[in-house]
């Protein structure tokens, strides 16, 4: 679960992380109010900055620098209810509905740190740079020598050692150290308590006076985790969620929407990979990753297909089902079911293997419905490529 800027910064300055004074808004008069309030408090500077879940929100012009009210004014009128487009948004872009009115810093320079799973170590993994204010990505892949790692025990968590390495490797000052050691803390504090996916500081600013401010963050939630968290579960927007992909957690189905024509539905997260790269390798592209899971009935597989038949570029569905806690002439049966009751007139294709796969394929052959069932993976992909076209 992704949450906004202005609430990331907000969960961190509960674990003493410095964050710049903000205010989010959703109207030109509440930017106005939030302006006004922070140039009074003797700031110079004020930064209004569009809140949607993309990065790339300075690039596309969603983020801008007022000096004084009305120069905040005319920002907040230029960002908020404009189509931002960034790379993170694709072509589209997503519509600015809040801004973070925010305090302006005196940069002095610009670092990145990040905390997120190594899945290669299976350890939380700090990552930190001097060149930060980048794309971290953009680092990784010119200069990967920039980029520092220090994995953490989970026994031990962050050791104030581990956090003095990576301080001096940002090349901070001693008088700097203390501060660092205390920021580094506090995120992986905050890290641990709220089940972050992921944590990301880009940038984090050394200000003329020598202070540590989280300039910008990124927080992602471990879904899974969420039912600890009913106070996190609020910070949810679905407003920046795809209509359809909001639809499908509803019926605990895990569904990305892609570009492709080609929907698929698939039981298990690795079988859905591999559905997906043997569409591609056959001529056709994906419209959607959809696991409905090992244990699907015949609700969810029925609102599956809602939802795949809802995507207007789908030509053909391609089934692909290995049964094994759910049997296949379970699935079979609430596929027929579902077609019926939608009535779904676009070509249907299937491969099917695992427990009680002939009964399965009975079902659909007597079912009185058009059922292309291949033989192997790779025969049933090159169906629904056909299908498609």
């Amino acid at each position: 679960m992704k949450i906004h800027e202005y609430q990331a910064k907000e969960i961190l300055r509960q674990y003493g992380v410095p964050v710049p004074e903000g205010e989010m808004v959703t109207t030109l008069d509440e930017a106005d109010v939030a302006a006004k309030k922070l140039f009074d408090a003797g700031n110079k500077v004020v930064v209004v900055k569009a809140q949607i879940h993309a990065g790339g929100r300075g690039k596309g012009g969603g983020v801008k620098v007022a000096k004084t009210l009305n120069d905040a004014n005319a920002a907040a009128k230029a960002i908020l209810g404009m189509q931002l487009v960034t790379h993170q948004t694709g072509p589209q872009g997503q519509k600015v509905q809040r801004l973070l009115i925010e305090q302006g810093s005196a940069i002095a320079r610009e670092l990145y740190l990040g905390v997120t799973l190594d899945r290669a170590t299976a350890k939380l993994t700090f990552m930190a740079s001097q060149e930060g204010g980048m794309d971290i990505e953009e680092v990784a892949a010119k200069n990967p020598n920039a980029i520092f790692k220090q994995a953490v025990e989970p026994a031990l968590g962050l050791e104030p050692w581990q956090a003095r390495n990576l301080a001096f490797k940002l090349g901070l000052k001693p008088t700097q150290i203390n501060e660092a050691v205390k920021f580094m803390l506090g995120l992986y504090k905050a890290y641990i308590e709220t089940d972050c996916s992921l944590l990301e500081i880009n940038p984090l600013v050394v200000t003329a006076d020598d202070k540590l401010i989280a300039l910008d963050c990124k927080i992602n939630f471990d879904d899974n985790a969420m039912f600890r968290h009913k106070d996190l579960k609020e910070l949810r927007d679905i407003s920046e969620e795809d209509p359809l992909e909001v639809e499908a957690s509803k019926d605990s189905l895990n569904y990305i929407k892609l570009d492709g024509s080609i929907a698929c539905m698939v039981n298990g997260a690795g079988l859905a990979m591999a559905t997906m790269d043997i569409i591609q390798y056959s001529g056709g592209s994906p419209a959607n990753f959809l696991d409905v899971g090992g244990g699907a009935n015949q609700q969810q597989i029925e609102a599956a297909f809602s939802i795949l038949l809802a995507d207007k570029n789908v030509k053909a569905i391609f089934i692909n089902i290995f049964g094994g806690i759910l049997r296949v002439d379970v699935l079979a049966t609430a596929v027929v079911a579902a077609a019926k009751n939608l009535n779904v007139q676009l070509p249907i294709i299937l491969r099917l293997e695992g427990t009680n796969v002939e009964e399965g394929r009975k079902i659909l052959k007597e079912s009185g419905l058009k059922f292309e069932v291949g033989a192997t993976m790779k025969e049933a992909a090159e169906l629904a490529v056909a299908a498609a076209k």
